[in-house]
């Protein structure tokens, strides 16, 4: 038997390749499945099922793909309807691969179809438990994402993960290993560990949601509390994961379209596309093309993608260093961003070569921004609330990125003021996302709370009131 986590970055996403004499399983796979397929021929396995915990919310699963490729068969948990061959599982089916099983354990509560599988080895021994976005290392699944299909709400789904935790996870033995499918950097729990893997043992001591003396109304209070509302492209995700979607090799290969500066410009003006500039945010800051986008490919891209443009039939032109052409179309087709109408073809060289306009922002140092400031300063930090409650400069205003669309308004309209983050990444998007609309009158920190913390601005560890819960 061999156990292999395959982990992908960017979206904090573990996929899973178990083989067991001349048979494999894969759990959760991503949208591209060629790995998949070659890990199989050189092992000389077939892969005889593909397991979904659950409709995937935050990524385009490859499970529809993977069975056209392999005739694998595609199980989920009780309740699942999809519109292609699927089988949904009773509770407690067992499943054989090879000589070993999997027995399914419905969990409902981040969903209601989702569910654990737990791998019994070939001595009948509980081994493994697969537990998707039932369980994280250090957290658990969020309760709100299937509200509206559940006809439930989030406290009534966290009651539901409350039992489906007690009921079917910490009766497990404590030697069993946890194989979660996301770790830290996801929006699909709140406080996840960097951690991947973990034991039933140490999440019965050191995870706040499995603690044995908690009740059901304090696990639903802690697990709601202070919740995010998840990005704008999960609901599109999940409804691709439930009717299927465009072969990837179709759509890497439609956006693979090599654009001159004339035929980029437009195509810009013809469609209505927003130009997607994926480049360093230090890079970017010295010049781009103006009203564009920056999210850096080197930080999680894809998330952040989702959350800065929720409609994923958004079309794209995009902006990058060449030759991470095809890495960054693959990256925003795992998330459902298929309509790139192309790219700039010798990048943002070209744009200057051409004598084209461009745009800048005003990026200063930490240590700069430390002689600058004032009592009266302004400053606007766009982390997360958890960040900011735990240290921030003394009266700065938490205004999170993921919600700077629809707070534009409490942007000053005239006096200047100061963005930040914790390393300059997403106070970058911020940055991009003010000037295209039309807001000038700010000034970016390289290096973010991370290098002003290193400086005298005076910060405060108490949790201060922000405008946003």
């Amino acid at each position: 038997m061999k156990i292999e986590q395959i982990y992908t970055g960017c979206l904090a996403q573990g996929a899973y390749y178990i083989t067991s004499n001349n048979e494999a399983v894969i759990i959760d796979p991503l949208r591209e499945i060629d790995p998949y397929i070659q890990r199989a021929k050189i092992d000389n396995v077939k892969i005889k099922y593909i397991f979904e915990t659950h409709f995937h919310a935050d990524f385009v699963s490859g499970h529809v793909d993977l069975a056209k490729a392999t005739g694998a068969k595609i199980v989920f948990g009780p309740g699942a309807e999809t519109s292609f061959s699927s089988h949904s599982a009773e509770d407690g089916e067992l499943f054989k691969v090879g000589d070993i099983s999997f027995k399914v354990l419905h969990t409902p509560g981040h969903t209601m179809e989702s569910s654990c599988f737990l791998l019994i080895d070939e001595n009948g021994k509980d081994n493994a438990v697969f537990t998707g976005d039932t369980l994280f290392i250090g957290d658990v699944g969020r309760p709100d994402l299937a509200q509206k299909a559940a006809s439930m709400t989030q406290e009534q789904l966290a009651g539901s993960l409350y039992h489906s935790l007690r009921s079917k996870l910490t009766t497990l033995a404590d030697d069993v290993t946890v194989y979660p499918a996301h770790g830290a950097g996801s929006s699909c729990g709140k406080n996840m560990s960097k951690e991947t893997v973990s034991t039933i043992g140490e999440q019965k001591k050191f995870n706040y949601a499995l603690r044995s003396d908690m009740t059901e109304q304090e696990f639903i209070k802690e697990l709601t509390d202070g919740l995010m509302p998840p990005p704008g492209y999960f609901g599109m995700n999940v409804q691709m994961n439930k009717t299927g979607y465009e072969n990837i090799e179709k759509v890497l290969k439609r956006g693979l379209n090599p654009l001159s500066v004339f035929a980029f410009e437009a195509a810009a003006n013809e469609t209505g596309a927003v130009v997607l500039d994926t480049r360093n945010a230090q890079i970017f800051s010295q010049g781009f093309i103006p009203n564009s986008i920056n999210i850096g490919v080197d930080g999680q891209f894809a998330p952040w993608v989702g959350s800065m443009l929720p409609n994923i039939l958004q079309p794209l032109l995009l902006v990058m260093e060449e030759g991470n052409e095809e890495e960054v179309i693959k990256r925003l087709a795992r998330v459902g961003y298929d309509n790139v109408l192309g790219y700039l073809n010798g990048g943002f060289t070209e744009w200057l070569k051409e004598g084209k306009e461009i745009d800048k922002v005003n990026r200063i140092s930490a240590d700069v921004f430390a002689t600058e400031f004032t009592s009266n300063s302004i400053i606007i930090d766009v982390r997360k609330p958890g960040e900011f409650e735990g240290e921030h400069i003394e009266g700065a205003i938490n205004i999170p990125l993921d919600f700077i669309n629809e707070e534009m308004a409490s942007f000053p309209g005239e006096k200047a003021f100061i963005i930040h983050c914790a390393g300059g990444y997403r106070s970058m998007i911020a940055a991009s996302v003010l000037k295209a609309r039309g807001i000038e009158n700010f000034k970016e920190v390289a290096g973010g709370f991370g290098a002003i913390s290193k400086t005298s601005v005076p910060k405060t560890k108490f949790v201060c009131a922000s405008n946003k819960k």
